[in-house]
């Protein structure tokens, strides 16, 4: 987690995270993952949604979660 975002920015994007994680099990799945990048930025093609889940999913255990979220969060979801 990056230590340079205030507590107040942070819960911010635990929110955003929290909102798409349906289940509630602190994993965001492909199936939570692309409609959250629907809602985003609805143009987005699903094979592209399918590989930025890969490039996001950086231990490679099939879910985004909260730090992968952040990371991404910060580095540029717009990109996708």
């Amino acid at each position: 987690m990056d230590t340079q975002l205030s507590a107040e920015k942070i819960s911010e994007i635990r929110k955003e995270f929290a909102f798409f994680d349906r289940d509630g099990n602190g994993q965001i799945e492909l199936s939570e993952f692309v409609e959250l990048l629907t809602c985003l930025s609805p143009k987005t093609k699903v094979s592209v949604v399918e590989e930025g889940f890969k490039l996001i999913d950086e231990n490679d255990d099939g879910f985004i979660d909260f730090d992968e979220f952040l990371t991404w969060w910060q580095e540029g979801w717009w990109e996708y």
